[in-house]
């Protein structure tokens, strides 16, 4: 079997991508160059590796059984590649950091932008994404490091937990669903909750378990939910008084400049999400990273 690193590395890129076209952009190659590397993969293999939809491609079970010894092997080699540039430029280099973006939002930030004035030698390169895409980001090497919420216990990776943010009770700013102030849980009898799905797999899900975890505490288990599986669907949702949410604080931080939501206030609620560190297990881990992972975990 005579595989090309250059297939291997356009598989992994559809993958990530969903498409042959956004995969030949971040390659910086035609489509029909890549359609061509796919076929050559798959006439090695013996086997297709993807289906076209019309919306993009969706992995075989060929394609879903390679990816990660494929993605693992692009892994390594950037590893590797870091390695060499470190022996050549001591602590300075590039790091490459995938956030989720709501994390700007919090005081991470001002931990990053510390880490940047004490090593100005050190070339951060930041990228963003949702929980799940900076782990993909991570678990391929695209990223070295990745800041999301709650752990990812898949294999390949390791998280570690630095902090937490605080999930705030939501209503539009003018509700007549809901009062801006409650004395009890009962104030929020039979107000519908506007949350993400359970059982996609979404980054969203934790989310929605937590919601589950708070109503059952306060005894409201059997409050109507409108299930949205994105963020920003979910904010116009509430600001247009279909519901109220339970939300990070640094997702609203625009909409409360605005106005156009507001915090339920008076209910000790206690609800966090937990922020985690996540970086590949085993890969190679700089002097420079050392030194941003002992930045944002000590902050």
């Amino acid at each position: 079997m005579d595989m090309e690193l250059i297939e291997i590395e356009a598989f992994v890129t559809i993958a990530s991508s969903g498409t042959f076209t956004a995969a030949a952009e971040r390659l910086h190659v035609s489509q029909p160059a890549i359609s061509r590397r796919i076929d050559l993969l798959e006439a090695e293999l013996g086997a297709p590796l993807f289906e076209r939809t019309r919306t993009g491609v969706q992995l075989t079970d060929a394609g879903a059984a390679f990816l990660p010894f494929a993605t693992r092997v692009i892994a390594d080699l950037r590893d590797g590649a870091a390695a060499v540039r470190e022996m050549a430029t001591g602590n300075r280099g590039t790091i490459s950091l995938a956030v989720v973006g709501t994390l700007a939002n919090t005081d991470l930030l001002e931990r990053i932008r510390a880490f940047r004035a004490t090593h100005p030698d050190v070339h951060l390169q930041l990228g963003t994404a949702n929980s799940n895409g900076v782990s993909q980001l991570v678990r391929s090497g695209e990223a070295q490091l990745g800041l999301r919420y709650y752990p990812d216990r898949s294999a390949g990776l390791e998280t570690t937990h630095i902090a937490d943010e605080t999930l705030v009770l939501v209503r539009a700013r003018d509700s007549r669903l809901a009062p801006s102030r409650v004395s009890e849980p009962a104030d929020l009898g039979g107000i519908p909750f506007v949350c993400f799905p359970v059982g996609t797999g979404s980054s969203g899900e934790p989310f929605a378990l937590e919601v589950d975890r708070l109503l059952g505490a306060l005894g409201l288990g059997d409050a109507e939910r409108v299930v949205i599986d994105s963020l920003t669907a979910q904010k116009r949702m509430i600001e247009a008084d279909f519901g109220i949410g339970l939300m990070l604080e640094s997702a609203i931080s625009e909409e409360l400049r605005l106005g156009t939501l507001e915090i339920i206030e008076g209910l000790d609620i206690d609800a966090r999400a937990p922020i985690h560190l996540v970086r590949r297990r085993g890969g190679y881990l700089s002097a420079a990273m050392k030194r941003l992972i002992e930045a944002l975990t000590q902050g």
